[in-house]
């Protein structure tokens, strides 16, 4: 591990010795990563940022942990190394190799994950006033994606599971709700400027998104699909479900991340089609990122593109193959419920199990899991619990995952019966006062959380899983909705997006 400046130089010294600073030399390597590796060897005095100068003034408490190489390779915009939002070098051509690998007209990489691409996507098709019709399960940047718009939501729910406390998504047989959507505004007036769905959802549940295109695109709306959970649908044409822009999506934003590898943080944003202006799309993202964007996360996201390009049709017949035995092996268990529908396309990758019959719920036994059997869950929810396979998942890390669900069996039976509730998405009758950027924008105050009934929500309210808001700021707060989170917080959930997250008091407009 390299401490000092002795060793940094002698580290450069090493790595000038072995490489050369033309990207030719590096031809097999993604065009990021060679730049990344060809200036990092360069012996220069830079007068510039990063602070700690290429690794001459590292933080001790973390390179001890990590090591300086990192800080070595951790630079942000300069010629050297090309502009995001200007590229003419190896970003343009990391960046097109991508559009190409994912099926899109043209790629944007993304330093501010998917929720920067879901904001500049609303802004970039959404003027103050104009209609928006999104899913009300969506993620929360796209409610803050209306704020910076002023966009005005119109929603539609989706299909909800009680036996599983999980919202589902847009059904062919209910791929008619947005054309319902549509046909009521027109009967106001007013047309959508966009169409909002996500798919997949946390549980891996996709939509029905080819009808959906079809209708939008009939009346030249652009179809928006925040697919952060789904970067890896493209890559396994049998097993997977197909992705969004093979579904005729407009835009499709992606957590590289989640499946496919890159450093967290780091996503894309893909555009197919004319239906959007991509010069837009190109100002918004500029007005949403960092002027100083990291070139380890860009880099990292050309080196992910770069692996999946070179068997993409078979780089995900191993994980398929494992979550496939995981799922055999689980449905065996007695108590155990392992999550199918064939009324959606599912991810295979997402294992979710129903812990309901065992007489707990899925906070306690993610906590049982994690404790006894050190098994970490992605997802936990009053009655499930989801897993993800991934490219590095072992047959070990399957086998100890289910270890750790037969003791559950073993350990409970259904002593006690948990009871069904509706969930406040699934009748939602809410009405909105304000728009989502009126709201966040209006004067504001806390009450007691039982005093809040009837009033204006002023702040999201999101219980786990994280960013899916059970409350909008500007909509009428339910009772339902108190419900619901007092039950969640009872059986361990958090709320995040609240400004007291001990539920005591709200945040209301006045």
């Amino acid at each position: 591990m390299l401490r000092n400046k002795e060793d940094i130089l002698d580290n450069k010294k090493h790595l000038n010795d072995n490489m050369q600073i033309s990207d030719s030399q590096d031809s097999e390597i993604p065009p990021l990563v060679s730049r990344l590796k060809a200036v990092a060897a360069q012996n220069d005095a830079y007068f510039q940022f990063p602070g700690h100068n290429k690794g001459q003034a590292v933080p001790s408490s973390l390179s001890s942990v990590i090591g300086v190489q990192p800080f070595i390779h951790d630079f942000t915009t300069f010629p050297a190394v090309d502009n995001l939002f200007a590229p003419k070098g190896p970003i343009l051509d990391a960046q097109k190799q991508a559009a190409k690998l994912f099926g899109a007209e043209e790629t944007w990489f993304l330093v501010g994950g998917s929720t920067c691409g879901t904001q500049a996507s609303i802004l970039a098709t959404c003027s103050p006033g104009d209609t928006l019709i999104i899913q009300r399960n969506s993620h929360k940047s796209a409610f803050a994606g209306m704020v910076f718009s002023g966009a005005i939501p119109k929603y539609i729910i989706p299909e909800y599971d009680f036996d599983w406390d999980i919202a589902c998504g847009i059904t062919p047989s209910q791929a008619n709700c947005v054309e319902k959507a549509m046909k009521e505004l027109d009967s106001e007036g007013r047309k959508a400027s966009a169409v909002f769905i996500t798919s997949p959802t946390y549980n891996g549940i996709c939509s029905n998104l080819k009808e959906i295109a079809v209708l939008c695109h009939s009346q030249n709306i652009p179809l928006i699909v925040d697919e952060a959970h789904g970067a890896h649908l493209r890559f396994h044409k049998s097993l997977l479900p197909l992705s969004a822009l093979h579904q005729g999506a407009d835009i499709s934003i992606q957590s590289t991340h989640k499946v496919l590898g890159s450093l967290t943080q780091s996503s894309m944003l893909h555009l197919s089609g004319k239906i959007v202006d991509r010069e837009r799309i190109c100002n918004c993202l500029q007005t949403l990122q960092s002027t100083s964007p990291s070139y380890l996360l860009l880099a990292s996201l050309d080196a992910a593109r770069a692996r999946i390009g070179e068997h993409p049709d078979t780089i995900f017949n191993k994980p398929v193959e494992l979550a496939m035995e995981a799922k055999a092996l689980v449905e065996t268990i007695p108590g155990i419920t392992v999550f199918n529908s064939s009324k959606y396309g599912t991810d295979p990758l997402r294992l979710t199990v129903g812990v309901w019959k065992l007489g707990i719920s899925g906070f306690e036994a993610n906590g049982i899991l994690e404790k006894k059997y050190g098994v970490i869950s992605q997802l936990h929810g009053t009655r499930s619990i989801c897993f993800i396979v991934n490219l590095g998942t072992s047959r070990d890390d399957i086998m100890r995952l289910v270890s750790g669900l037969k003791h559950l069996s073993e350990t409970y039976a259904s002593i006690r019966v948990n009871d069904i509730h509706t969930h406040p998405l699934s009748e939602m009758n809410t009405s909105m006062i304000l728009s989502p950027r009126d709201a966040f924008f209006a004067s504001k105050k806390k009450v007691r959380f039982e005093e809040s009934v009837g009033k204006v929500c002023g702040e999201l309210v999101c219980p786990f899983p994280a960013g899916i808001p059970l409350l909008v700021p500007g909509e009428v707060i339910t009772e339902e909705a108190l419900s619901y989170l007092m039950e969640r917080k009872n059986k361990g959930a958090l709320a995040i997006g609240v400004a007291d997250s001990t539920l005591s008091s709200m945040v209301v407009c006045t």
